[in-house]
């Protein structure tokens, strides 16, 4: 099946970059046999908090401790998705407690979600219906700087500019626009 979704590219710190090398790609994650041999090993510890994850642009989930950035989980690449996510046994399965979209390397849209959902079901990992706790990331069309949009609050914090109602963080994306955004295909 074709992985759903738009592709986010990395819009986060240039030096941050420098840190992605082969051996610290997130674990791929495309089963529950493969979860549970990644959550019995060393990313034990790891479960009392959320993780990193990425959906790749194939559509599959890949893990990380919660403090690796991003853009090294997804070896620097392209993603359907990012952000955090905590997990649990579940009616004998392991299961999504909560999810995010917090991530300001890629700043998915909160409709990234269908491709978090198409990861974790291939991978035989129940989850909620959404995000838990989606994150409304806008850039400033006067100032150029990234925002988090709280409580419907679309005016940039650093110049108070009015903020676009889609998603626009990605100047170079490239998709038909308006006033409010880009339009069509994109988020």
């Amino acid at each position: 099946m074709e992985p759903r979704g738009w592709a986010y590219r990395y819009v986060g710190p240039v030096e941050l970059r420098t840190l992605v090398r082969p051996e610290g790609e997130g674990r791929r994650i495309r089963s529950a046999e493969e979860f549970e041999d990644w959550a019995s090993g060393p990313a034990a510890a790891e479960l009392s908090e959320p993780v990193t994850f990425v959906v790749d642009r194939a559509g599959v989930l890949r893990l990380a401790p919660r403090r690796s950035e991003h853009v090294v989980c997804a070896g620097g690449g392209t993603v359907l998705s990012a952000g955090e996510m905590t997990f649990g046994w579940e009616a004998g399965r392991w299961a999504v407690r909560e999810v995010s979209n917090q991530s300001t390397g890629y700043c998915p849209d909160t409709r990234s979600w269908p491709a978090v959902a198409d990861a974790l079901d291939a991978a035989g990992i129940g989850h909620p219906g959404g995000f838990t706790h989606e994150v409304v990331f806008r850039r400033c069309p006067t100032c150029e700087q990234l925002n988090i949009v709280r409580d419907e609050d679309f005016v940039c914090v650093f110049c108070d500019g009015p903020l676009p109602r889609r998603w626009n963080v990605d100047p170079s994306a490239g998709w038909p626009t308006d006033s409010r955004g880009p339009l069509g295909g994109g988020p």
